[in-house]
């Protein structure tokens, strides 16, 4: 089989500019990504994962890499705020019969070993650069760039991110990024013993969890409601993030306080206004296609927003894969991702607006249990 496009450029070298490029490479297409960020960095503490991303990740080819630096389990136990155990959810094992159903890991080891993989496929990676231009032609796509090149691709993507450049100059009328009314805080901490799997201790109007990322960390997250989406000073954090904390009786979540608050400690500490993104489709224009976050960026509740996104990486690869235009694969691409993608933004966001409301923990428990039945099919 042979793609139509022998040229791609990626525009963003985050977790699903990566794997596009990744899986593009399979095919045995050209590939260059250019990622504004000269150092390549990932911000961020922990990322929960589930089953689905555990199966794209083996699609990859980095799923071995994965559970090497970062930790998986099967099941997430569920504790009342002082510690009594409710339940433990199960997590289904997607990824194979011996791999654990999910897992953590910390998002800078996730993005290195997906830029090895990708520098590994044979990708050309040009760092401190993005795009000035695209100006589109019926045979390709002629790009500038900010060091001053240009060049003349078959098919660009788009994927750098919420605050997508590409996504702005290519669908200007696009909906902006939506603040949800919800945070996150997330802590690196020293992982606790008895910290096997995802655990989480649901409040009234607080849920906090422990999740291990890998043999010696955990990381603790906190979701919090916020009216206003405003910037805090991070010299607060460890105190304000105390302050949520403070409720929950359970022995190891004030173990976790206290390290927090202790004179002098050096915790990663990461605040995290949670906001979210669907636009319509369609997704492309042309030879330029969006994918992952610029198109479908979604709040934490499902842990599912960097599957999705890495999802769209390997559709877009299977599609280009013998189609006979370039345009046949890219309306393949959109149709298959269309009803997954917004499943997971609007459930997500559904999510949070119960949490905030105080609403139905029925619906809640139902929403969470079709979106995990959901996922758990193949894409």
């Amino acid at each position: 089989m042979a793609s139509p496009a022998n040229k791609i450029l990626i525009i963003g070298g985050g977790f699903s500019g990566m794997a596009a490029a990744i899986e593009l490479r399979k095919l045995g297409v050209d590939v260059e990504v250019v990622e504004i960020d000269a150092g390549w960095r990932s911000y961020g503490a922990g990322i929960s994962l589930g089953g689905a991303t555990l199966r794209a990740f083996k699609t990859l080819g980095i799923l071995d890499r994965f559970l090497e630096d970062g930790a998986a389990a099967d099941g997430v136990d569920l504790m009342l705020p002082h510690g009594q155990y409710l339940a433990t959810v199960p997590t289904p094992r997607l990824a194979g019969a011996d791999v654990p159903g999910g897992g953590a890991i910390m998002r800078p080891v996730l993005a290195n070993i997906l830029a090895d993989a990708t520098i590994a496929s044979g990708a050309r990676v040009r760092l401190g650069c993005t795009f000035t231009s695209l100006r589109q032609h019926a045979d390709g796509v002629e790009v500038g760039f900010t060091d001053g090149t240009t060049g003349h691709y078959d098919l660009v993507v788009g994927a750098d991110g919420l605050y997508s450049q590409v996504r702005e100059a290519l669908l200007p009328q696009a909906p902006a990024p939506r603040y949800s009314g919800q945070c996150v805080w997330r802590a690196v901490l020293p992982r606790a013993p008895e910290i096997e799997r995802a655990t989480m201790w649901v409040g009234s109007k607080i849920k906090a969890g422990l999740n291990p990322v890998s043999r010696d960390q955990m990381y603790l997250f906190v979701t919090e409601d916020r009216t206003d989406n405003v910037r805090l000073d991070p010299a607060q954090f460890p105190a304000m993030l105390g302050d949520l904390l403070a409720p929950f009786a359970a022995p190891l979540l004030q173990q976790c306080r206290a390290q927090l608050l202790e004179p002098g400690a050096d915790v990663q500490i990461v605040y995290r206004p949670l906001e979210a993104l669907l636009v319509p489709q369609p997704w492309h224009r042309g030879r330029v296609v969006l994918i992952g976050d610029t198109v479908h960026a979604t709040t934490p509740h499902m842990a599912s927003g960097a599957c999705i996104g890495i999802e769209d990486a390997i559709v877009l690869a299977e599609e280009l894969d013998g189609a006979a235009t370039i345009e046949a694969a890219l309306t393949g691409f959109e149709a298959r991702r269309w009803e997954r993608c917004r499943m997971v933004v609007e459930n997500s966001g559904r999510l949070g607006e119960i949490e905030i409301n105080g609403g139905d923990k029925a619906e809640h428990a139902r929403i969470m249990h079709d979106t995990h039945a959901a996922l758990a099919a193949q894409i």
